[in-house]
C-alpha cells in the first residue's frame, strides 16, 4: 500500500500530516461529499466501493465524565457498556457533538482517530484486525485514509476490544 499524493490538498489535514510524519504507509480516497447521504461512514463505502466492515467510524464518547475515541465498523454500531469495560469505566454514554468537534478539532462526518487536538483515550473495535487495511475518516467528510490497523492501533495507543455491534 503505497502513499498516494493529493493534488488538491498540499497541506493536508492534520491526520494526513500525523500519517506522513509517522512514515506510515496509507493511501488517501477522496470522494465527493452529499451533504444529503443519511449516514457519512455508508457514504464513504459506497463512493469508495469498499465493505462497510472495512470501513470504520469515529465516535466521541463519554466514559465516567471522560471523552474516549471509539472507532466501530460503519456496518454496526458502538456498544456503549463494551466501551466502558475497554477503558475500565462503569457508563459510557454519547459525548455532546460540540464538544466532540471542539476537542478533537474535527466536525462531525469528519472526525479522524489520527491528529486529534487533544489525544484522548481510543479503542479499536476487534473486527478491524480481520482486515489487512480498514479505512477511517482522514479529517473532513469526503476524505478517508486507509491504513493498517496494527498502524493505526499504535499511532492512537488504542486498546483493542470487541466493542462493535453487527447490524441486524
Amino acid at each position: 500500500m503505497a502513499k498516494k499524493a493529493k493534488k488538491q490538498q498540499s497541506a493536508g489535514t492534520p491526520a494526513t500530516v500525523a500519517l506522513t510524519a509517522a512514515g506510515v504507509a496509507h493511501t488517501v480516497h477522496a470522494y465527493e461529499h452529499d451533504p444529503a447521504h443519511p449516514s457519512y461512514g455508508e457514504e464513504a463505502a459506497e463512493a469508495m466501493g469498499v465493505s462497510p466492515e472495512r470501513v470504520f467510524k469515529t465516535l466521541v464518547a463519554d466514559v465516567d465524565g471522560a471523552l474516549t475515541v471509539a472507532v466501530v465498523p460503519v456496518a454496526g454500531s458502538l456498544d456503549l457498556k463494551a466501551l466502558a469495560a475497554a477503558v475500565g469505566g462503569k457508563r459510557a454514554a454519547m459525548a455532546d457533538p460540540t464538544l466532540a468537534e471542539r476537542t478533537t478539532g474535527y466536525v462531525r462526518g469528519g472526525i479522524s482517530p489520527l491528529g486529534q487536538r487533544k489525544k484522548l483515550p481510543t479503542v479499536l473495535d476487534a473486527s478491524a484486525s480481520t482486515h489487512p487495511t480498514i479505512c477511517v475518516s482522514a479529517g473532513r467528510r469526503g476524505l478517508e485514509v486507509e491504513l493498517s490497523p496494527d498502524a493505526l492501533a499504535h499511532l492512537t495507543d488504542a486498546v483493542r476490544a470487541p466493542i462493535g455491534r453487527t447490524a441486524g
